[in-house]
């Protein structure tokens, strides 16, 4: 099939290459140029210079896939190809937009009689190799009519991809799916962070992970990834300890509460990220003056940091 890409970073650059390994025709655009350099030479490709170019090159009925940053990037792609594309045209958004985004983007698609699929998509900068992982929300027929780019895509023709419900079910599913990554990662962490400060074992923690990675109950591509990093960098040395999120945990917890779910493990891993950030802890300063106050307990100076067990109280 022919299909244009949107987008060609680090995703949008995988998924145009497993597309283009499959035998799939992509015609791609980037604003910014030293992205089509990657793809100078690479067959099956053809570089448009601007949207308009893209659909120009693109044959009836057209496919395209945006990948760009959710929210107002994926915003004015789309509300530019409303007036370049023609009735019948597809437009997918791969991108982690929010769910309830994607289900006003696709009512007022339709009124121009054009299709919108919402693809949670996972499998990062391993997709081309691995596969990747597709969650799609929309009309049924058009995902069974562009099955062919799904399949080339997922990790095999049946498995690791699905239709999952109407228009908006597709980024509400990858949402979820990546609180739930929030939660195992914050759990691999501490559990690491634990074996860690137990120095007198004098433990292996690549090791570690080389054991529970397989036959264990908590082995997983995360682990994997654990591993690989263990074994490279074991002190995590020039690592700042500073976790960024994308959004979707955030969107969660908002829908957690909406719906009266407790997601405790979620929105505990998703303030983590918050603590990460914080150059100066005032939180924790208080707690320290109150802890003085009430009970005359020791209080921690810059000057006069002895470690973590430096003071130890009877009281909390």
């Amino acid at each position: 099939m022919e299909i244009g890409i949107v987008g060609l970073g680090k995703m949008g650059l995988e998924i145009s290459h497993r597309l283009m390994d499959n035998g799939h025709l992509v015609v791609g655009y980037d604003r910014n140029p030293e992205a089509w350099e990657t793809l100078q030479g690479t067959r099956s490709f053809t570089f448009a210079h601007s949207l308009g170019e893209l659909v120009e090159k693109l044959s009836r009925p057209r496919v395209v896939w945006i990948m760009v940053p959710a929210g107002e990037a994926t915003e004015k792609t789309i509300e530019t190809l409303e007036k370049l594309l023609s009735e019948g045209d597809t437009i997918i958004d791969g991108g982690n937009s929010n769910y309830k985004d994607t289900i006003r983007r696709a009512k007022t698609l339709k009124e121009k009689h054009l299709q919108l699929l919402d693809v949670g998509t996972s499998g990062g900068i391993w997709g081309r190799s691995e596969g990747f992982s597709l969650m799609i929300g929309g009309d049924r027929r058009t995902v069974e009519t562009l099955a062919p780019i799904f399949e080339a895509l997922a990790p095999s023709v049946k498995e690791g991809w699905g239709h999952v419900g109407t228009n908006g079910a597709g980024h509400f599913v990858k949402m979820i799916h990546n609180g739930i990554e929030y939660g195992l990662m914050q759990a691999y962490a501490e559990g690491f962070d634990i074996m860690k400060a137990k120095t007198d074992l004098d433990l292996d923690l690549h090791q570690v992970a080389e054991i529970w990675r397989f036959g264990s109950v908590i082995r997983s591509w995360l682990l994997d990834l654990i591993s690989d990093v263990l074994e490279e960098n074991p002190g995590l040395h020039d690592t700042k300890a500073w976790v960024a999120d994308s959004g979707e945990g955030r969107w969660t917890v908002f829908e957690a509460i909406d719906l009266d779910v407790p997601a405790p493990v979620i929105t505990q891993s998703l303030q983590a990220r918050f603590v990460s950030r914080r150059k100066e802890n005032y939180s924790a300063k208080l707690l320290a003056a109150i802890r003085n106050r009430f009970g005359g307990h020791t209080v921690m100076t810059e000057e006069h940091d002895e470690g973590p067990s430096a003071a130890k109280d009877v009281e909390s």
